[in-house]
């Protein structure tokens, strides 16, 4: 049975006809058009987009590194079941059929006949394209490794430089997980193979196995135990990423029983690996069947039962002591990971006022002066409505916040780009000629000063008034030589968000010898002339590109000629993706006017998802809000633990070109990708001044930290344990808002506040946790935090925390986007003693549970929609908040309407203000401050009276002094204020029973009295 026969063994051949192997050609023609046809095509359209913006050598790596690693794997794993074949065919041993008995494998035996490789070539092709496939995708991984950086920091369990874990362990575990495939692949190849050809006969009494075909797959076994041995080493390191119940990283019990339990493990497969190969030479299988139990009781009792045990009887009993140590390994290592530790954070412990007084709060001019009341997330309708100017023009859904310096001070201003949107085309507009020739850019830059607005509007009904101060910058003015606030020399937008929402996205332009035939104007017409886009002219081109956008007016318009070109993947963040594609951009791009061309600002963020102990969240939930759930702008669905802003890029809005500049020159994993794509990275000398004076701390960045800063601002372990210190990200309370029907009077509740001017329930009061989408942060200018003396405005990104799953106001964040301070975090610690100050959500209640503001919501509710804008949070100089929201209103179901601001609330020490100018809802709340801080509007429309006047100023002026409506100083001793607050919160009882109830005359009674109660209180004043 040993010895071969010299020709083919028995059997009938598989014959295959004349007509089969004509199909099978068909086939493979078939598949090479269909699968790799396309695929050649998109290469070379990706080689000519990476030409068009000098990022060649970027294409030329990724392609060369995925094929490198295509072939390196696909050789693995083809010659591995190649020799799992042939070694068991050289093998094979004589096969005799039996007289009389069926044979079912006759056939196989014979169809591979003395030449396997013409037959079954095709099982070790196919399992070496799949593998390459899959393993070319890891490309990153592989450029990392060959480019490792140190980072300089050792990991606290084995010493080791974070390097290892950030860019070589990937590839070890890579390495090790292929061996293990190409084995197994291997062996069943060799087990199939002998199985036919008789060297495996299942159920024989004797000679069940040939010697050939023991030793064969003993070997392949024990190579795959080595490799087992050599994972199992791998998995003490990465057990520094273990998520545990209460933090990530190595535990009591992953270091004292599972590493050991590694090391057992490691221990035992090597052992076991010596008894596979020993089966070589003494012909006994229960000694590899032995090794084999072994293995796999070893990994349930010591891999397994050990450590549960361990966890069950020693841990859970004291876990606060034995998890200390490693709880503060996890601080540390989170906080230098996400870049929240001491250098960058600064803490201002017990601050708030216990007594806030108005009068020190009015000393902040700088902040006061430019409260923020236009809401970019609000007004797109506004700039689309008065500044669209074509139906074909639009503005994004969220506009951006910038700061401009006029005439030398720092404003911020709502921006956008005026950009063409494709999806308002209409009719013949849609047509592929007009479609991606004619309508092929967008016109000029508006921004508006976002702390004013026209003139006053007193009534819902009118079109009047709390409009933004337009500055427009485009072709018009341009051309009629009016003079620009914020200056533009080449208004006409090629690339942007907006413009990219076209499927397919592309536009053709450049000279074709007719003459220009882009829409620039009503009356003139342009021609492309910058250096961005793919020529088209030549055919090879346009065959290209026609295949690539199954288009075939690409191939055949006589609109397109020699210098033809083709724009395309035209959003900011898809180019700089592209070229740098081991960033994660930020969700938020904003426009910015840079030395007069208008440039799209991107941040890039560097990413790693094993840097030790370090906490390991989701991108996509922590950077979850309000805004990006409704617009669908959110990061992906990726786990990290480890982030730097360490790119900013720059997008031409004219030519496309990305320039990216190396922000953070620290960060190891840019030097590494620096290293790996040399010359792509500028140093972050080449930002200009200009530039530099644009760039903001990104929003997605502050909502990573500002989730972890939650938690991981407790020092002590054992607090952090009991979780008791931690902070919650307040729910936007426009969204959550109690008022969910404005005709509707509101419910009051206690710690809310009925009347403008007066306070509210007892001090700490706690409203229901709400659930719902977190608050976003918002962009201000204010004073500087970190220089409490300057009267230097500040653009900072704030945002507010509130108690754990609690109400109450716990600390303030703010991250600046100064030059001089940029990155420097601040938080402001909420002093622990009572009252607590009031969050945001109980600030929205106090708000809007005023009978005034539910009124008039009620009557503006029959004829208008009200939108609540953004609630911000405003830190004032004498360590005291004040709450502002703006109030718009659009008249219903006109598809003509626009949000316009209506009203201003404002909430100081739960005093209530609510005006149509933020000026006077400050006096409400006895916030006055010097007249000469009175900003006046450029219109004229607003004019600063004498001391006294009621005039009201656009928004964002100062105020100025007068009677204030509620508090002043003085008044009312303690006994006498808590009697009223308890009549107080009788009358809000009342009013909520009587609209329970329904009965409108119990409503008005409740109401009136409410309101007697409202200035019982308010004749006390605030005590201040």
């Amino acid at each position: 049975m040993s010895v071969r026969p010299p020709g083919n063994p028995p059997g009938r051949p598989i014959a295959i006809s004349r007509r089969g192997r004509a199909v099978a050609v068909a086939v493979v023609v078939l598949i090479l058009v269909i699968q790799v046809l396309p695929r050649l095509n998109t290469a070379y359209t990706d080689w000519l987009w990476f030409g068009s913006v000098d990022a060649t050598s970027v294409f030329r790596t990724e392609l060369l590194t995925r094929l490198g690693v295509f072939v390196v794997v696909a050789l693995l794993v083809g010659l591995a079941v190649t020799a799992g074949i042939l070694l068991a065919y050289r093998a094979r041993p004589v096969f005799v059929s039996q007289p009389g008995m069926p044979d079912a494998l006759a056939r196989y035996r014979a169809a591979m006949g003395a030449s396997p490789g013409k037959t079954v070539f095709w099982i070790p092709a196919v399992l070496a394209v799949l593998a390459g496939s899959v393993a070319q995708t890891g490309w990153q991984t592989v450029l990392a490794f060959f480019n490792s950086t140190p980072f300089g920091e050792t990991d606290p369990q084995f010493g080791l430089d974070i390097s290892f874990y950030a860019f070589e362990l990937p590839m070890w575990r890579a390495i090790v997980t292929w061996m293990m495939v190409a084995i197994v692949l291997a062996f069943l190849a060799n087990l199939f193979t002998h199985y036919i050809f008789g060297g495996l006969r299942p159920g024989a009494r004797e000679g069940a196995l040939t010697r050939a075909a023991r030793i064969q797959l003993v070997s392949l076994a024990g190579l795959f135990v080595l490799a087992k041995a050599a994972a199992y080493w791998l998995d003490r390191y990465e057990l520094l990423f273990s998520e545990n119940a209460t933090f990530t990283g190595a535990s009591y019990t992953d270091v004292n029983a599972l590493m050991p339990a590694k090391i057992f493990m490691f221990s035992v497969a090597l052992v076991c690996a010596v008894a596979f190969f020993s089966a070589i030479v003494i012909r006994d299988l229960r000694i590899p069947a032995l090794a084999t139990v072994l293995l796999l009781f070893s990994a349930l009792v010591v891999g397994s039962a050990w450590p549960l045990a361990v966890e069950q009887f020693s841990v859970n009993p004291n876990r606060a002591v034995k998890e200390r140590e490693y709880i503060a390994r996890n601080i540390e290592a989170t906080r230098a990971a996400y870049d929240i530790g001491e250098d960058r954070v600064t803490y201002i412990d017990n601050w708030g006022a216990a007594d806030p007084n108005p009068r020190e709060a009015a000393t902040d001019i700088t902040t006061l002066s430019n409260v923020r009341v236009l809401d970019p997330n609000v007004l797109s309708p506004t700039f689309t409505q008065l500044h669209q100017l074509r139906n074909f023009y639009g503005f994004p859904e969220t506009l951006g916040i910038d700061r401009y310096t006029i005439d030398g001070e720092m404003q911020d201003f709502l921006v956008a780009a005026r950009e063409l949107d494709p999806q308002s085309l209409q009719a013949n507009q849609r047509d592929w000629i007009n479609r991606h020739t004619v309508y092929t850019h967008g016109n000029g830059f508006v921004a508006a000063p976002a702390n004013r607005v026209n003139e006053i509007a007193d009534d819902a009904g009118s079109d009047r008034g709390g409009l933004p101060n337009f500055q427009v910058s485009d072709l018009e003015a341009i051309s009629s030589g009016q003079e620009m606030m914020i200056p533009v020399t080449q208004p006409r937008t090629y690339y942007g968000p907006l413009i990219a929402q076209s499927d397919p996205d592309y536009a053709i332009v450049g000279d074709n010898g007719d003459g220009p035939r882009e829409y620039d104007t009503d009356t003139t017409q342009y021609t492309y002339t910058g250096e961005g886009g793919v020529p088209v002219g030549g055919w090879v081109n346009r065959i290209a590109y026609s295949l690539k956008f199954a288009e075939r007016n690409i191939l055949l318009s006589n609109l397109i000629g020699d210098e033809s070109k083709i724009l395309y993947d035209r959003d900011p963040r898809d180019r700089v993706q592209k070229v740098a594609p081991w960033l994660t951009t930020d969700t938020n791009t904003y426009p910015a006017v840079i030395d007069g061309r208008i440039k799209w600002i991107v941040d890039g963020f560097t990413t790693l998802k094993t840097y030790p102990y370090a906490e390991l969240s989701s991108l996509e939930a922590m950077t979850s809000d309000s805004l990006n759930d409704a617009s669908g702008r959110v990061l992906p669905d990726e786990e990290v633990s480890y982030i730097r802003n360490s790119v900013k890029a720059t997008v031409d809005a004219y030519d496309g070109t990305v320039d990216l500049y190396a922000f953070d020159e620290s960060d190891p994993v840019l030097q590494t990708w620096m290293k790996a794509l040399p010359g792509i990275v500028q140093p972050r000398e080449a930002i200009s001044e200009e530039l530099e004076e644009h760039l903001r701390y990104p929003e997605d960045l502050f909502k990573v930290q500002r989730e972890l800063l939650a938690k991981y601002q407790v020092d002590d372990p054992g607090q952090f344990f009991t979780n008791d210190a931690f902070w919650s990200v307040p729910s936007d309370p426009t969204v959550t808002s109690s008022i969910q029907n404005p005709q509707t009077p509101p419910a009051a509740g206690p710690g809310t506040a009925p009347a403008p001017g007066t306070a509210g329930g007892p001090a700490g009061a706690q409203t229901v946790d709400r659930d719902g989408p977190a608050q976003p942060p918002y962009y201000v200018v204010t004073s500087d935090p970190t220089d409490p003396e300057s009267d230097e405005p500040s653009f900072q990104l704030i945002s507010a925390f509130r108690g754990y799953e609690r109400e109450f106001l716990a600390a303030h964040m703010s991250a600046s986007s100064d030059p001089e301070t940029y990155g420097q975090i601040t938080v402001r610690v909420q002093r622990p003693t009572e009252p607590l100050s009031q969050g945001p959500n109980q600030a929205q209640d106090i708000m809007i549970a005023s009978p005034a503001i539910a009124e008039d919501r009620r009557l503006w509710g029959e004829t208008a929609e009200i939108t609540e804008g953004n609630l911000l949070a405003l830190p004032l100089s004498n360590d005291s908040v004040l709450y502002v929201e703006p109030i718009y209103t659009q008249r219903k179901d006109q598809d003509s309407a626009f949000p316009r601001l209506l009203r201003v609330m404002v909430s100081y020490d739960r005093a209530v203000g609510y005006a149509p100018t933020l000026y006077e809802a400050l006096q409400q709340v006895g916030i006055e401050t010097d007249p000469d801080a009175v900003r006046i509007d450029e219109t004229g429309q607003a004019e600063a009276e004498a001391e006294g006047g009621t005039s009201r100023p656009a928004e964002g002026t100062a105020p100025r002094p007068s009677a204030p409506a509620g508090g002043g100083g003085g008044g009312g001793d303690d006994a006498s204020r808590e009697a009223a607050v308890r009549e107080l919160n009788t009358a809000l009882n009342a009013v909520r029973s009587a609209q329970s109830g329904g009965d409108l005359s119990d409503l008005g009674q409740a109401l009136a009295d409410l309101q007697a109660a409202v200035d019982a209180y308010q004749s006390l004043g605030n005590g201040n």
